[in-house]
């Protein structure tokens, strides 16, 4: 049975370009003992794939050279080496980048029968969501009446993280790489304020942000960007404030090193703690977050915030590079199969 996969062929320098992956058809075996062979309906693709590529230092293994990239997706086992996975079942794992995988058993995870998308395992109720919560609720221990700060805002896991925030009743702020970002953080999101990052001022977008939505400090700040928005969230942090730093998309695509925060003394002054975090280190908290996130689904506090790139596998690396542009509001996903 053949399969077409994206394989990494060339480290990228600076931006991904489209001559550093191939598009390859493979045969795939059937599932041997242990194994189930998966048809992937959806995959996502994320930031972290980005530093992946690379094969500096990093928390993540790089990917191999000539080798399928891997990412997570959903799919369902069209042929079982194991008795008690059937086929048909719905199983996630991270097999991602190619239309069929043949995925040990022990790395998949056959989902529950709710009522929701397949995606919405690899957005809200998957590692996306969890990375929100996990974030906030641990790593930042947010709480009702907190004002929050989000960047990147209209992003994956930052949209995620400022719905929790206002599910819990926190005022919350967000920054966004454009105007109609803006608007559909404060309109449809109900953020109380946020503001465009392209602003020829960072430091007076966030502060009249700040002013809109009636408060004037900070106590949480969830960070996915790193460089001038920290810098410019530390300024603004309340006394025993809380940063997560979750990701630094501003040095992904850097050739050179980039600065850090100037004022990193205020840390030291105002009493602040910042912690940069991995969602992997939080397992044992999954189960009280699938079964808020589901509740938070069904009251409709929380939403499914995605952008489906069309058009099956061909168009996976397409849908990478349009993320890492910034094109996408919420999760992006590929649907692989009709």
């Amino acid at each position: 049975m053949n399969s077409r996969e994206w394989h990494l062929v060339r480290r990228p320098t600076g931006r991904p370009d489209e001559a550093d992956v191939a598009l390859v058809t493979v045969e795939v075996p059937e599932p041997a003992p242990g194994e189930l062979l998966v048809r992937n309906d959806v995959m996502s693709v994320e930031p972290y794939m980005r530093g992946r590529m690379s094969d500096g230092p990093s928390y993540a293994e790089p990917y191999a050279l000539n080798a399928p990239m891997t990412g997570h997706a959903v799919g369902e086992v069209v042929a079982s080496g194991d008795a008690d996975v059937p086929v048909g079942a719905r199983v996630l794992h991270e097999l991602g980048w190619r239309e069929l995988a043949v995925v040990p058993t022990s790395a998949a995870r056959v989902l529950p029968d709710l009522d929701v998308p397949p995606s919405s395992w690899l957005g809200v109720l998957g590692l996306t969501g969890f990375t929100a919560y996990a974030g906030l609720l641990t790593v930042a221990a947010a709480k009702p009446g907190d004002t929050v700060f989000v960047s990147a805002a209209a992003g994956a896991v930052g949209a995620t993280a400022a719905q929790i925030a206002k599910a819990m009743g926190c005022t919350v702020i967000g920054s966004a790489g454009s105007e109609a970002k803006v608007r559909y953080l404060v309109d449809e999101l109900g953020l109380d304020a946020a503001f465009s990052h392209r602003e020829p001022s960072v430091r007076a977008a966030l502060k009249d942000a700040l002013g809109r939505a009636g408060t004037d400090g900070i106590d949480v700040y969830f960070d996915n960007v790193g460089g001038e928005q920290l810098e410019c969230a530390l300024r603004h942090m309340r006394l025993f404030g809380r940063l997560a730093l979750c990701g630094a998309i501003a040095t992904y695509d850097a050739t050179e090193p980039v600065p850090g925060p100037r004022n990193l003394l205020l840390l030291i002054w105002r009493r602040l703690r910042m912690e940069g975090f991995l969602v992997g280190d939080h397992e044992a908290a999954r189960p009280a977050f699938e079964r808020v996130m589901a509740g938070w689904l069904a009251e409709g506090r929380v939403r499914s915030v995605e952008t489906v790139q069309e058009g099956g596998i061909d168009q996976a690396w397409r849908a990478f590079t349009a993320m890492l542009d910034g094109e996408n509001v919420g999760k992006m996903v590929v649907p692989l199969c009709g």
